[in-house]
């Protein structure tokens, strides 16, 4: 049995590559795929359940057949889709993760996040994240007509891509005392996020471990694990 790990695919209308590669991925692996994580920006933004397209009606009926074969699915927000509600995750048959979520993997404690949280040193988006996730922000993004929030969020993406550029690439990365800081909450030794875009496995003090998953953009990328030991677990790329 195996549990896949995924995130960063920011699936959009302008990349159907990414979402048919998705779907070639979730086909090949769907034999003795115990476990499916997709832990944030699994699309490139979410304007409310009831804003669902035609493409997301697909790819929930893909995954709740995954569900059905006796896959659990788990999905964990994003910067760009944590307003993904529970009607869609009920839809695709996912459970719906806490921010910082402890799971036990084989044996092995392992903390999930998406990863955003983590960029305190990048203060403008810091302060940015907490005004967009407070519960009187969402209330009113989402009592707004379809058109506006479709228009919203193409605004937030334009404006989050023009920011990006202009920031030093240290200040988009984590800040290490914030992962020793998640890691000691959770009383676990390894982490595994996405957000940054950066994949790569690196080891800290004491035997603890970030593992950072990759987004999807020229390649694919997943965590493939089928043991509780560490050393086997597969950070992989493949082509689109």
């Amino acid at each position: 049995m195996t549990t896949l790990f995924i995130s960063d695919l920011h699936l959009d209308p302008k990349r159907p590559d990414i979402h048919q590669a998705l779907l070639a991925l979730l086909a090949r692996e769907a034999e003795g795929l115990e476990a499916l994580y997709l832990l944030g920006d699994i699309f490139e933004y979410w304007i409310g359940d009831d804003g669902v397209q035609p493409w997301q009606l697909q790819l929930a009926k893909v995954l709740r057949q995954l569900h059905d074969q006796g896959c659990r699915l788990y999905f964990q927000h994003g910067n760009r889709d944590f307003l993904l509600g529970e009607a869609y995750a009920e839809h695709c048959g996912m459970q719906l993760l806490a921010e910082e979520q402890r799971i036990d993997l084989y044996g092995t404690a392992v903390l999930l996040m998406h990863g955003d949280s983590l960029c305190t040193q990048d203060q403008a988006y810091m302060a940015f994240r907490q005004q967009v996730r407070q519960p009187a922000w969402i209330q009113q993004v989402l009592s707004l007509p379809l058109q506006e929030r479709i228009k919203l969020a193409e605004q937030m993406r334009a404006q989050s891509k023009m920011a990006a550029s202009n920031k030093a690439d240290d200040i988009m990365d984590v800040t290490p005392a914030e992962v020793e800081a998640a890691l000691a909450r959770h009383q676990v030794n390894i982490l595994i996020h996405g957000h940054t875009h950066r994949p790569q496995r690196h080891p800290l003090a004491e035997g603890k471990e970030r593992i950072v998953l990759g987004d999807w953009d020229k390649q694919g990328w997943l965590l493939r694990v089928a043991d509780a030991n560490p050393a086997h677990w597969q950070l992989e790329a493949f082509a689109l």
